[in-house]
């Protein structure tokens, strides 16, 4: 892979230098004791958010909702649900956080609303009530079936159709059947939702994340998911022109605002190219996740794979790419390596040993490729999926486990004090007597203090912010990659492997035409294992170490 061009840290908007940090309210913190998180809760530990170093907040769904895909099902969208608070709460909220230096933006909910919308209510009451064409309605195929042969989400038994008893048709959702579709093609639809970005700016917001942007367009003749993908959820095959020209008006409404607002698209489609077209030319998405990392195993190769792909899919639109590890729908990256390497049969000992050293290494790559990283709350403290009891499971789409609440503190209620009977309403995450802000913070070799140390790092360091990448050629089980801008420059080194790995410090291993390899006349700026640091490099990499190196 040949270098990316940098660019002037002043010519970036800010979203390109920002580090981004994912809030899921019902599970960050809690401030009046029901055992779910809210917004005041949120701002009551924005110091601390601040103190990390990050730029930027997503806030998951806060808005009036049944629940019953927790706050992505929206009943009204400019609404807080009392469970978090109210508007009151979120202005101060927003007030807070932009003293603090820190931005804010919310997720919005395109494709979808709850079946409890006062629009999808008065929908299905009556074929011709107003509401009726602000959603998807088909009659079904002879003998009663659905439609076509769309597949929902979560249950993969599950049509995205349900019949609809009081008017005789079948609505469209491609998610939970309480979830029905909004139709975009209906322009009182696309004013409406317009209104709800205008209202969310209006009060400040810095931009949102949308959620599957990428089902607001639909080809309006339904057709069957051809053979090959038949089974697949349509939400991830969803793929339509007319997606584009809404994206685009979108952003133009965005683009009217001052403060450089930015819109973050969830597009979940399965070709990296594909999802690359929804940036436009720099006039739909100013980014999009780049979903391929949070399926990918701790190996070199899969993660060379995932690099080259995502700059070989932007880079020839300018486009800028997004980096994430974990969030709130899939497993805790550390839980995801750990569970592979139970699958290699890795001993007990020699898999916990191998966890944190492994999570350590996490935090470097994300923070140190070229792009916008997202961190999802928790990730700093090296966390677990929480272990779910089949008593306390809750979620449809089986996602509790990565939701759990956020430890604060190593007492027993772990900063959650709730009243008498009342628990949080997931366990806590495994060794939460440990890792808690409180005991994390208190210890400066801790992984906090690595996720701490790395941010400031970046934000001093024109190359890691937004310098040119280059991909050096490196030992088996070993990935290096060279980031600079100007006389600016850091070599990272990533051993995948469970064993020690000599890197040649002289040779012709890297690709920059002056004989020397990736490491030649380096040294430590960062190790995870701490050792070494602020010494010549020496050429050994041990098990699992990521060093981040500098002439």
């Amino acid at each position: 892979m040949g270098p990316r061009t940098g660019e002037p840290l002043t010519a970036a908007p800010w979203w390109k230098q920002a580090v981004f940090y994912q809030i899921y309210p019902r599970s960050f913190a809690d401030s009046d004791g029901d055992g779910i998180g809210d917004l005041a809760g949120i701002r009551s530990h924005l110091a601390d958010l601040a103190w990390l170093g990050v730029d930027a907040l997503w806030v998951s769904p806060f808005y009036r909702s049944p629940m019953t895909d927790f706050g992505y099902d929206v009943s009204d969208y400019c609404a807080v649900d009392p469970l978090f608070g109210n508007l009151d709460d979120f202005d101060a909220l927003l007030a807070s956080a932009h003293a603090l230096g820190l931005k804010v933006i919310i997720d919005w909910v395109p494709n979808h609303t709850s079946d409890r919308h006062p629009w999808f209510v008065d929908a299905r009451s009556d074929r011709s009530s107003g509401h009726r064409n602000w959603y998807v309605w088909r009659d079904g195929r002879p003998g009663g079936e659905p439609p076509n042969n769309w597949v929902a989400a979560f249950d993969l038994s599950a049509p995205s159709w349900t019949f609809d008893e009081l008017t005789g048709q079948w609505y469209l959702h491609l998610f939970e059947s309480t979830q029905p579709d909004l139709n975009w093609d209906e322009p009182a639809v696309v004013d409406a939702m317009h209104e709800v970005l205008r209202f969310w700016l209006d009060r400040g917001v810095d931009g949102f994340r949308a959620d599957v942007i990428h089902g607001i367009g639909k080809d309006p003749d339904l057709p069957d998911d051809p053979g090959p993908v038949a089974g697949i959820p349509h939400c991830a095959l969803n793929d339509v022109p007319v997606t584009h020209e809404r994206l685009r008006d979108i952003r133009a409404l965005i683009d009217g605002y001052p403060g450089d607002r930015v819109i973050v698209g969830e597009v979940f489609l399965l070709s990296t190219a594909t999802v690359a077209t929804y940036y436009g030319h720099d006039d739909e998405l100013h980014l999009a996740f780049n979903f391929p990392p949070l399926f990918a195993p701790w190996q070199q190769h899969p993660w060379t794979d995932c690099i080259e792909q995502a700059y070989g899919a932007l880079e020839p639109r300018d486009a800028w790419p997004t980096w994430v590890l974990s969030n709130h729908d899939n497993p805790r990256h550390r839980t995801r390596y750990d569970f592979a390497a139970a699958l290699r049969r890795e001993d007990e000992s020699t898999r916990a040993a191998r966890s944190e050293a492994r999570a350590r290494a996490a935090a470097v790559l994300l923070l140190t490729l070229r792009g916008t990283p997202f961190l999802y709350q928790g990730e700093e403290l090296g966390l677990l999926d929480a272990v779910i009891p089949a008593e306390r499971r809750v979620d449809p789409g089986g996602r509790d486990g990565c939701r759990a609440p956020i430890p604060w503190d190593g007492a027993a209620d772990h900063g959650w004090p709730t009243a008498a009977g009342v628990e949080p309403w997931l366990p806590f995450p495994p060794e939460s007597d440990h890792r808690n802000h409180h005991d994390q913070r208190d210890d400066n070799g801790s992984i906090l203090h690595l996720y701490r140390r790395l941010i400031a790092l970046r934000h001093r360091s024109p190359a890691l912010t937004l310098g040119a990448f280059d991909l050096l050629e490196t030992p088996e089980g070993v990935l290096g990659y060279r980031r600079t801008l100007d006389d600016d420059a850091y070599t990272v080194l990533i051993n995948f492997t469970g064993e020690g790995v000599a890197v040649h410090t002289t040779g012709t291993m890297g690709r920059h035409g002056d004989g020397s390899g990736p490491a030649a006349g380096m040294r430590v700026e960062v190790s995870t294992t701490g050792s070494g640091e602020g010494q010549a490099f020496d050429g050994w990499l041990a098990a699992d170490q990521v060093v981040l190196l500098r002439p």
